[in-house]
């Protein structure tokens, strides 16, 4: 018994803790990573797209090289044929420079090929005359390797040159002070420039038609886009589908790639009609194919801005009218169809006029009380109808006559 005569009351039993159990690491091997973890899901989901945007990447390469492929080919042919001519015609032992010349002026595309060509043959003979002529005078060295590609640059920069007629002078008085080669050499490299420069123009002037034909399908092929792009709109405003809408939005912002394409399309096409006297009868319509870029880029626009519209519709859960999902079908029908009309380089005059009607439809939409979304929609068809009407052939001031405002049609 304690001191002082009192006895100790009993306290609460004792409670037992439990020494806390080291948590095992996320990455332990040992332990399974559950699927419903927030970081296997991330994972996941960031595994998939890394490899969405590998096989993008990858069918981007693809269809690079699809497009790249005559070019390729051509470079090929013509390197060949230019060293047989200058080595089995001339006699020339190593003609290295005819199937350089050749591949630098065709190049990996049809723009500039004939300035091309004249650079590379005028910057051999600058490189070739004053290396020469001052490695005569001072010898050959170091410094004088310095001193004449500089002054052979600097020369072919006098004579107002583009950036290849200044490499190569200084490439080849380089090569011409770095060898020592006789004077004759020098001739014979400058020959081979010709050689080669002249193969090349040949096979430019020779080419197949399918580059040519490429900007009207990409026309076509931007037409069919837009058509896709509205008529998801149109199923997303009628079923009220905001994750559709957001889907043909994220498809819209990549729409650009296409009219990149078509512009630079039509830029080679018609660069290589001005080099080949043979496909002059494709420029009239490679020049019209040419001038849809610019209404076809406004129409593309137009359904961007309409496909955002929808979403934010959705989002903020306004109504659309019925009578505008039946206007964008119609619409994405029209534009597939006007597609068709481009590709087969023909003018549809009941389209245009079908296009037209289309038009006044969404200004009737337009003419009762809508909200902010619905009349932002109507506004867009409209604007894109007057974009395909020019598309389709009538220049502005028709198309807009025949998407008035307000009132009745055109008599």
């Amino acid at each position: 018994m304690p001191s002082g005569g009192s006895r100790a009351l009993p306290g609460p039993p004792a409670r037992v803790v439990d020494a806390p159990r080291e948590r095992p690491s996320w990455h332990d091997p040992a332990v399974p990573v559950s699927p419903d973890r927030p970081s296997a899901r991330l994972a996941r989901e960031g595994a998939l797209r890394v490899a969405d945007r590998g096989t993008r990447s990858a069918r981007q390469r693809v269809a690079r090289l699809r497009r790249r492929g005559p070019n390729i080919v051509q470079c090929g042919l013509a390197g060949a044929a230019a060293w047989g001519i200058a080595h089995h015609l001339l006699g020339h032992p190593t003609p290295f420079f005819a199937p350089v010349a050749a591949v630098v002026a065709l190049g990996a595309s049809y723009q500039g090929r004939l300035r091309r060509t004249g650079e590379v043959v005028v910057g051999v003979a600058v490189g070739i005359g004053v290396g020469d002529l001052v490695a005569q005078q001072i010898g050959v060295g170091v410094w004088q390797l310095a001193v004449v590609v500089s002054l052979s640059m600097a020369l072919a920069v006098l004579l107002d040159a583009g950036q290849l007629l200044v490499t190569q002078a200084g490439v080849q008085a380089g090569i011409v002070t770095s060898l020592a080669a006789p004077v004759s050499a020098g001739v014979d490299r400058w020959v081979d420039a010709l050689v080669g420069g002249s193969v090349a123009l040949v096979v430019a002037a020779l080419l197949p038609t399918a580059p040519l034909l490429r900007p009207r399908r990409l026309a076509a092929g931007v037409l069919d886009e837009l058509a896709e792009l509205v008529g998801e709109a149109a199923a997303a405003a009628r079923d009220a589908d905001g994750g559709r809408a957001e889907a043909a939005l994220e498809r819209a912002r990549r729409s650009q790639v296409a009219q990149d394409d078509l512009r630079a399309a039509a830029v080679e096409a018609l660069a290589a009609v001005r080099l080949s006297p043979f496909r002059r009868r494709h420029r009239p319509g490679l020049e019209a194919v040419s001038e849809l870029a610019v209404p076809l880029d406004r129409a593309v626009r137009n359904v961007r801005v309409l496909v955002r519209r929808v979403a934010v519709a959705e989002h903020r859960d306004e109504v659309l009218p019925a009578e505008l999902a039946g206007v964008l079908e119609d619409l994405a029908t029209s534009s597939r169809l006007l597609g068709e009309a481009v590709l087969a380089g023909r003018r549809d005059e009941d389209l245009q006029l079908e296009l037209a009607e289309l038009g006044r439809r969404a200004g009737a939409v337009g003419e009762r009380h809508l909200g902010l979304s619905a009349a932002v929609c109507v506004g867009q068809v409209r604007s894109t109808v007057v974009d395909l009407l020019q598309v389709g052939g009538w220049d502005q001031e028709v198309a807009l006559r025949h998407v008035p405002a307000v009132g009745p049609p055109p008599a």
